[in-house]
């Protein structure tokens, strides 16, 4: 007798793209444009955001859903900015999913507002493998990581529609090629648009705000 195969991953992609289908639906109803920012661990998704809420908070009401394995340290920043924010704890999980996506915009609540932002776990692997209903998958890489990184993380960079090259004002300490990236990212995607900036200096921001609030207001 045959020994029969399951193929797991594609049952677990093939359920979560159907509720994702579901709730790219909720967000056309809603008119909310919905960015899903990856990144690996501490290239600077949470002052990103911040500095997100600082330029539009005044033009669009924002919302943000934080994805962690554990803890809510970056919900509670979030919080003090004075935007509504749900906590996902994975509780092991290395990503975000549609079923949890859609349980949090629930509980956020989406009426009236623009810009829904979901921060999702560090990590350079799983995340891009699961639809969030979203408008724009965005990643963050840090200068520090190295220019190598789409090679060996290559669904991340095809998959994102931005790509924020955060911390390039430590450029001048590290060996990274500006050059050799942009040419690697743009032949495997050559549609992403790619931002060079320093969310601690403000050098660059404003290009991605520009950017985001285009996106937002086309929506």
């Amino acid at each position: 007798m045959a020994v029969r195969t399951l193929n797991v991953n594609e049952d677990i992609l093939s359920a979560n793209d159907l509720l994702a289908g579901n709730l790219k639906k909720k967000f056309v109803d809603s008119k909310v444009y919905v960015m899903n920012l990856m990144s690996s661990p501490g290239a600077g998704k949470t002052t990103m955001i911040l500095k997100i809420i600082e330029a539009l908070s005044g033009k669009h009401k924002i919302g943000v859903i934080e994805g962690d394995i554990a803890s809510d340290v970056d919900a509670q920043k979030i919080q003090q900015a004075n935007i509504d924010v749900v906590q996902i704890n994975t509780k092991g999980a290395c990503h975000l999913d549609a079923n949890m996506i859609s349980r949090a915009a629930e509980s956020l609540g989406l009426d009236g507002k623009s810009l829904l932002i979901i921060e999702n776990v560090g990590n350079l692997v799983c995340p891009a493998e699961f639809n969030l209903g979203e408008d724009a998958k965005v990643m963050i890489l840090s200068i520090p990581e190295g220019h190598d990184k789409p090679l060996k993380y290559p669904l991340m960079f095809t998959e994102s529609k931005a790509l924020i090259l955060n911390k390039i004002d430590l450029l001048p300490y590290t060996d990274f090629n500006m050059d050799e990236l942009k040419r690697t990212v743009t032949a495997m995607n050559p549609s992403i648009q790619i931002f060079p900036l320093s969310a601690k200096t403000g050098e660059g921001v404003n290009d991605f705000i520009d950017w985001l609030d285009r996106q937002i207001s086309g929506k």
